[in-house]
C-alpha cells in the first residue's frame, strides 16, 4: 500500500525539469522529508541501459519500437524503485512519467493514444501521480538554451513536431487530475517558487 508521496515533473526537453527538480529535492530535504530524485527513461540501472539506446542520436528506432524501449524502461523502473520507495512512505520526485509518453509518442509520433493508456497501465502497475507539474516554455527558448546543451536523439525532433508535444500537454493538464502548468518562460527563482506552492497546497509537506 502507498504511504509515500509521488511527485512527477513533465514538460518538453530544456525547459528546466532537472534544475527544478533538484532544487525541489534540496528543499524539502532541508524541511527534513526522505526524498529520492528519478527519471525516465531510467532510474534503475536496466533502465538507463534502455535509455542509451532510445536516445542515442544516429539510431534508426521506429516510433512502435520507441513506444516499447520506454515501457520497457518505465516497467523495470516503477517496480524496482518508485513502488517500494513509496511503500517505504518516502516522497519520490521523477523527471518525467507517463504523460511524456502520451506527448512525445503519442501526440508527436501519431501513435493510438489508446494503445499507450493501456501500456502505461500495465508498467506501472495503475502507480499514478499524486501531483504533476508540466513545465512549458516559448519554442524561442529551446533554441537558445539548446546552444550549451547535448543532443539526444528526442531533442533534434523539429519545431513542428514540438508543437504537436506542445499541443497533447495543454491537452493533458485539462483532463489530469492533480495537473498543474508551470510557466518555465519565467526565472528560475519564480519557478521554484509556485513549485513550492502547489507542493504546500497538495499537502506534500
Amino acid at each position: 500500500m502507498k504511504k509515500g508521496k509521488f511527485i512527477v515533473l513533465e514538460g518538453p526537453d530544456r525547459c528546466g525539469k532537472s534544475t527544478q527538480a533538484k532544487m525541489l529535492v534540496n528543499y524539502l530535504i532541508a524541511q527534513g522529508k526522505d526524498v529520492i530524485l528519478t527519471r525516465e527513461p531510467g532510474g534503475t540501472e536496466t533502465a538507463e541501459q534502455i535509455r542509451q539506446i532510445v536516445l542515442q542520436p544516429g539510431l534508426d528506432v521506429r516510433p512502435m519500437t520507441e513506444l516499447l524501449l520506454y515501457e520497457a524502461s518505465r516497467a523495470q523502473h516503477t517496480q524496482e524503485k518508485i513502488i517500494p520507495a513509496l511503500e517505504e512512505g518516502k516522497i519520490v520526485i521523477c523527471e518525467r512519467y507517463t504523460m511524456s509518453t502520451c506527448a512525445y509518442q503519442g501526440y508527436g509520433r501519431g501513435i493510438d493514444l489508446k494503445i499507450i493508456d493501456t501500456l502505461n497501465q500495465i508498467a506501472t502497475l495503475n502507480t499514478v501521480p499524486d501531483l504533476t507539474l508540466v513545465f512549458l516554455m516559448s519554442d524561442k527558448y529551446f533554441v537558445e538554451r539548446g546552444e550549451y546543451l547535448f543532443d539526444d536523439r528526442l531533442e533534434q525532433e523539429d519545431r513542428a513536431f514540438r508543437q504537436k508535444m506542445r499541443t497533447g500537454y495543454l491537452e493533458m493538464l485539462a483532463s489530469t487530475p492533480n495537473a498543474y502548468l508551470i510557466d518555465a518562460d519565467k526565472n528560475i527563482q519564480a519557478v521554484q517558487a509556485e513549485v513550492r506552492k502547489l507542493i504546500s497546497e497538495h499537502h506534500i509537506i
